[in-house]
């Protein structure tokens, strides 16, 4: 941890309440829990974990800039692609996991009427109360005239008919790791070691449906080190038989099976981010930092096939905001030497620069109508490489 910024003294006193309610964790199982479990306890442990606290996580303040945040043409964009989706469905709701700050909520609804296509309801599934504070202060002051068709809910909707959204949503759904070393597959863990003070791994023996998993996906030979993710499986899976029409958008940095376990990638995705600073170390101040996997699109998709829907698009993110009409939506932004202009196409090139968003980040499209048309898929889709 001696790259990373000292956290103050209330930050540190909250990292170490997390820190102890792992270690109580980890005490009741025997001096050892999966990475899984501590992942989820980092993160989502009521009033501690990382995304269940108090603590500012987005924007310039906190640890990283999602892309509403950037610009509001990420969700002018966007709008032209929900607005195809609800124009198929009967009820025409939205649902979107995680709202962050509020931002894609406020300025989709913004879009949306410009569109004359508002929902009829925007729920807003938010697992941290200090967040859904934040995203209803955003919407109060940004988009007021709409604040009534928004309504927060702590769990999934019996049904869904219209679109769901998952913008960054399953990057931080708790992973499982597993490595094979010398041909024996084991599962890293966590304990605690005392002489260090300090969280560490441990391995154990993968069991049966983690090894059958494991071997399935990755590279025939030699030692490796990656993630599977069955609770992202399983939530996509959920979401899909909820879904009575539309469709679902899932938004995220990731890979079709064939690249995420490429054999170069030997050491696996996982990823962390505190204060602006990636690093690789998820012991570091948990609770301060978020922990994160890249997204297995290929399993996503055969998540959602497994619940009746089917794959109407997958593309890089570039692609998909193109397709949606951002470029003409950075036009009307004003004359190419106003600073409006300027400080709107420095946040568009962050979005659809390879080097930047635009390969890494992708969108996977699972629908259960079939009459949605799908502009953002029609510079691009990659539907052949899942």
């Amino acid at each position: 941890m001696t790259d990373l910024p000292e956290p103050g003294a209330t930050a540190r006193a909250h990292s170490e309440r997390v820190a102890a309610h792992i270690r109580a964790a980890i005490a009741a199982g025997a001096g050892h829990i999966p990475f899984s479990r501590y992942m989820k306890l980092a993160l989502y442990a009521p009033g501690l974990g990382y995304y269940a606290a108090g603590a500012e996580k987005l924007g310039a303040a906190g640890d990283f800039i999602t892309a509403p945040e950037m610009t509001p043409l990420f969700a002018t964009a966007l709008a032209t692609q929900v607005a195809a989706i609800l124009a198929v469905t009967e009820h025409r709701e939205i649902v979107e996991l995680g709202g962050g700050s509020g931002r894609l909520a406020a300025d989709l609804l913004v879009g949306l009427a410009a569109r004359d296509a508002l929902p009829s309801r925007y729920s807003i599934l938010e697992v941290s109360p200090d967040l859904a504070h934040r995203q209803r202060e955003t919407l109060e002051r940004d988009a007021p005239a709409y604040l009534e068709r928004v309504a927060w809910i702590a769990t999934l909707p019996e049904t869904i008919d219209g679109a769901l959204l998952a913008n960054e949503v399953l990057d931080a759904v708790p992973v499982e790791l597993v490595a094979r070393r010398g041909g024996r597959w084991f599962e890293r863990g966590v304990t605690w070691d005392g002489a260090r003070s300090a969280f560490a791994w441990a391995e154990r023996p993968a069991g049966a449906r983690v090894e059958a998993m494991a071997a399935a996906r990755f590279p025939r030979n030699g030692d490796y080190v990656s993630e599977l993710n069955p609770a992202a499986e399983a939530l996509v899976e959920d979401i899909g038989r909820r879904l009575t029409g539309g469709a679902a958008l899932y938004i995220d940095y990731g890979f079709p099976a064939t690249e995420y376990y490429h054999p170069q990638r030997s050491e696996g995705t996982l990823m962390c981010h505190y204060r602006h600073r990636a690093h690789d170390d998820p012991f570091a101040w948990p609770g301060l930092t978020d922990i994160t996997a890249h997204v297995d699109f290929t399993a996503m998709a055969e998540a959602g096939e497994r619940a009746g829907l089917h794959v109407a698009g997958f593309t890089a993110q570039a692609p998909f905001l193109m397709g949606c009409g951002m470029l003409d939506a950075l036009t009307a932004t004003g004359a190419p030497e106003s600073s409006a202009f300027i400080r709107a196409a420095a946040a568009v090139q962050k979005l659809l620069a390879p080097s930047e968003m635009g390969e890494l980040f992708k969108v996977l499209a699972l629908a259960r109508s079939e009459a949605i048309m799908w502009p953002g898929f029609g510079v691009a889709d990659r539907r052949h490489r899942l």
